[in-house]
């Protein structure tokens, strides 16, 4: 049996029209009841940089955490992101969320010169790169030698004020990655494949609900006896608060390559009236064990009345 969690709720935004406009919108997501205030990691987005983007949401409140959805790792080595993440760990009194990937969007590689490397060998190369973080949060100096990073006794500063580090995020949709998240992560991020490098109709058919419980069984063997310890979590796409939701998921279907009846089971949609989607976020933590839930920037309003009655329970 599952240990069931309290829900708790995220908001993933990635730019505003201004530094006021960030802070606004920052204060607004803690003052709504959600926990966390995440930003995923590309160039060729329109996007704010993660790490001063954080750091400011941070300064600008008191009790909101703020994350990653997620760094790539291919994008700095990992001694200069642990010293970054530390920092925001530091600055903002212990709540930093810190969410590693090992990149999949080829756009953003092509665009930065970056080499894209097949699958496996980015992936070998994100373990390496997380141990090198979670040993420069460590005591005392550090030293690791592997295939990627060379690292020489080298003693990290700053230190985390979450001890031994801050929680990490590791989000997959492949079985050696949800593998590795249930052996290293604290937080499990349940995706679909990404291993095309863009969004395709394979993407979404990965989405359905046989996909997500065979993910959720993978994370289980790479996690063992520390299962229970882990939150899982998934990030949604469509939040839409509506009377009829049939004809929304007979919209959808086509774009997820699916069924009307399959999409309505698929955990990146909330689609309903407040007390259809409250039932079917509590279906689902029954489910698959997803209890921590982030939506998209423009869904702060819609999903807030339902954060207010949920989270925490």
């Amino acid at each position: 049996m599952t240990k069931q969690r309290a829900f708790r709720f995220g908001l993933q935004a990635s730019k505003a029209a201004s530094g006021r406009e960030w802070v606004e919108l920052a204060r607004k997501v803690e003052d709504l009841g959600y926990s966390t205030l995440s930003m995923p990691d590309h160039f060729v987005n329109e996007e704010f940089a993660p790490v001063p983007a954080l750091a400011a949401a941070a300064a600008a409140t008191s009790t909101l955490r703020v994350g990653t959805l997620v760094f790539d790792n291919d994008y700095k080595h990992p001694v200069v992101l642990a010293k970054e993440a530390a920092t925001i760990d530091v600055l903002s009194d212990g709540r930093l969320e810190f969410g590693l990937g090992a990149g999949w969007q080829k756009t953003d590689y092509d665009a930065s010169g970056i080499a894209y490397d097949e699958p496996g060998v980015r992936v070998s190369r994100f373990e390496e790169g997380l141990a090198v973080m979670r040993g420069l949060w460590g005591d005392g100096p550090f030293s690791f030698e592997g295939d990627f990073y060379r690292i020489t006794e080298m003693n990290g500063f700053p230190k985390p004020v979450q001890r031994p580090g801050p929680p990490v995020l590791i989000g997959g949709g492949s079985k050696r990655v949800l593998r590795i998240a249930g052996r290293e992560a604290d937080i499990v991020g349940i995706n679909p494949s990404l291993r095309a490098g863009e969004v395709t109709a394979e993407t979404g058919r990965d989405a359905a609900e046989e996909s997500y419980l065979q993910k959720v069984e993978w994370v289980r063997e790479g996690a063992g006896d520390r299962f229970d310890d882990i939150e899982l979590h998934v990030l949604v796409f469509v939040c839409i608060v509506t009377d009829d939701r049939d004809a929304m998921f007979e919209a959808m279907a086509p774009g997820f390559g699916l069924t009307p009846d399959a999409a309505a089971h698929v955990p990146l949609a909330l689609v309903g009236t407040e007390s259809q989607i409250i039932e079917t976020l509590q279906e689902r933590r029954e489910k698959y064990g997803i209890s921590y839930v982030t939506v998209q920037g423009d869904a702060v309003d819609t999903l807030a009345p339902i954060v207010a009655k949920l989270a925490g329970t």
